[in-house]
């Protein structure tokens, strides 16, 4: 099974805005964003699974693939709680910093730790694998998603994962076969 992970195009947002789980507009590039995506992958198997985060900024990008898409809650971004919304400047410096320190263990108040959403990313990618839905899957996702799938699949510490970087519209395909999982390329 060939999974390719793909991450959203730019959103329009300020920057320093905490927007986890909070849906937000794409940028104006999102045409031309959206077509490089899809000249780095192969030609779509008539199976091919196309699984999303319900949030917007992915769904637009999914359904440029297909319409028939599914959404799966586990492949959300971080839930940012009570930051949601917020500029990073505007939150309690002290809170921030108490949380940049721990964020693998620590959460925003009412929102999830780094750890957390690594549980639920895993869970997913675990359930996945049993399925074995396609021969091709793409899961169309978010940055701290794709780390904590990376982390889940090569038993990382969770900290590591942030030693991969993520960006905005790249790919990063795996093949799972003979139960056993290989990295064939990350953030292309």
């Amino acid at each position: 099974m060939d999974i390719y992970l793909i991450r959203h195009t730019k959103t329009e947002t300020v920057t320093g805005l905490c927007y986890g789980q909070t849906n937000v507009a794409l940028a104006d590039s999102f045409d031309d964003e959206a077509r490089l995506i899809r000249e780095k992958l192969p030609d779509l198997l008539p199976d091919c699974l196309i699984i999303s985060s319900p949030l917007s900024r992915c769904v637009q990008l999914a359904h440029t693939f297909r319409k028939s898409v599914k959404l799966d809650d586990r492949l959300q971004e971080v839930n940012f709680g009570d930051w949601e919304k917020q500029r990073f400047d505007d939150i309690e410096p002290s809170l921030l910093k108490k949380w940049t320190e721990n964020f693998v263990t620590e959460s925003p108040p009412n929102g999830e730790s780094f750890s957390d959403l690594c549980r639920r990313a895993g869970s997913f990618w675990d359930e996945l694998l049993l399925k074995h839905p396609a021969e091709q899957v793409l899961l169309i996702t978010h940055a701290g998603v794709i780390r904590a799938l990376f982390a889940h699949v090569l038993q990382l510490p969770p900290a590591n994962a942030f030693k991969i970087r993520v960006d905005v519209g790249s790919v990063h395909k795996l093949q799972h076969t003979n139960d056993y999982t290989y990295v064939h390329y990350i953030n292309h």
